[in-house]
């Protein structure tokens, strides 16, 4: 398997997390490629006509994207922990934090297009307010909860720290641990682990 790859990319890091956390990392090949929010990335649209990254192209010749479909797919090709409960409230619980990490991924991302990509004339102070707003408020949800984390880690955790990571990689001016004690103190255990260390962008 083929994998276009950006290093700083949370959600391809988010699926290299899985890989690694699931024993498979070694059978996907990383191609270097870039997807710009403007504009038409020609190698990755090619693959994936939404011209985003991450996109797994299969053995068969088939693609598969975005990282949550991704992710379930490579759990799917081992016979270890799974990632992805199988059912039940663990499930669901798993689910709904991978869509607050990729909210919190999706907002961040709103905000620095806002700022790097869109021209200083044109920016909307309002609009990167309202996107760390996002940002904050499931932060704040995330602190109430981390004594309900599960112990070994899931889809929902590895999104979350995948969040928390590229808020630390661009934005970290911002003090998101003030405030936020239990979140700072799990999220920097579970950046010990081999698969957050074997997948950390440059700085």
């Amino acid at each position: 398997m083929r994998l276009y790859h950006s290093k700083t990319s949370p959600y391809v890091r988010k699926v290299m997390v899985l890989a690694h956390e699931a024993g498979i990392h070694g059978r996907i090949e990383p191609v270097a490629a870039s997807a710009s929010p403007v504009g038409e990335t020609a190698t990755v649209a090619g693959d994936n006509p939404l011209g985003k990254l991450p996109c797994l192209l299969l053995d068969d010749g088939g693609a598969l994207y975005d990282s949550r479909v991704i992710c379930e797919y490579l759990d799917s090709l081992h016979d270890g922990h799974k990632l992805f409960p199988v059912a039940g409230p663990a499930r669901w619980a798993a689910l709904r934090r991978q869509a607050l990490g990729d909210g919190i991924c999706d907002a961040a991302l709103l905000r620095r297009y806002e700022t790097f990509q869109r021209p200083p004339e044109r920016r909307w102070d309002d609009w990167m307010l309202g996107q760390k707003g996002k940002v904050d408020r499931a932060l704040d949800a995330l602190e109430a909860e981390v004594a309900s984390f599960p112990k070994s880690p899931d889809i929902g955790l590895i999104a979350v720290a995948i969040a928390l990571a590229y808020l630390d990689l661009r934005f970290a001016e911002d003090p998101w641990r003030d405030g936020r004690p239990l979140l700072a103190e799990w999220q920097a255990d579970f950046a010990t682990r081999p698969s957050m260390r074997e997948t950390a962008p440059p700085q």
